[in-house]
């Protein structure tokens, strides 16, 4: 595992009291997800202010959290400021990968994944770790909170993906 605060780090589910599932439904229904998503990317054991920039300003129109297959999710990886679409293997995991499965299975519930609507592809922001903790898990569903460029888009989706609108 990784000491708290280096570069990398991501911490265990239990470490974000303040953003787990029922609060980001609570921000859903008082449609203030963008909030909610820049909060939590800002917070200690996150530590992505710049993406939590990134996908709030301009700000956007958001969905969820919405249950998401997992092999809807398009997975970012690579350097900082450069990250493209593309597979990883389990030897790419860090170990405390293992250790969030572990809590999956356990019952534990890990906060919504941070998921961007481009190019009609589900483009996973924030959340690899807690995605491949929960595939090997044996999970086949992630809660998601999906930003898109405006709330035609967002409307679009939700009639032609049948996902129900929470807020609704």
């Amino acid at each position: 595992m990784w000491p708290t605060g280096a570069p990398g780090y991501r911490a265990p589910m239990d470490t974000h009291p303040d953003y787990n599932l029922e609060t980001a439904r609570e921000a859903g229904r008082r449609e203030e997800l963008g909030d909610w998503v820049a909060r939590f990317l800002s917070s200690p054991g996150s530590d992505n202010g710049p993406l939590a920039a990134n996908l709030t300003d301009p700000p956007r129109s958001w969905l969820g959290p919405v249950e998401v297959p997992l092999d809807q999710l398009n997975r970012l990886a690579g350097p900082p400021g450069a990250p493209a679409l593309q597979p990883m293997d389990d030897d790419e995991w860090r170990d405390d990968v293992q250790e969030l499965a572990d809590q999956v299975e356990g019952g534990a519930e890990p906060p919504p994944v941070v998921v961007s609507f481009r190019d009609s592809k589900l483009i996973l922001e924030d959340g690899n770790h807690r995605v491949e903790a929960l595939r090997r898990a044996g999970v086949e569903r992630a809660w998601a909170i999906i930003g898109f460029d405006d709330p035609d888009q967002r409307d679009r989706f939700v009639e032609r993906s049948g996902v129900l609108d929470p807020s609704t």
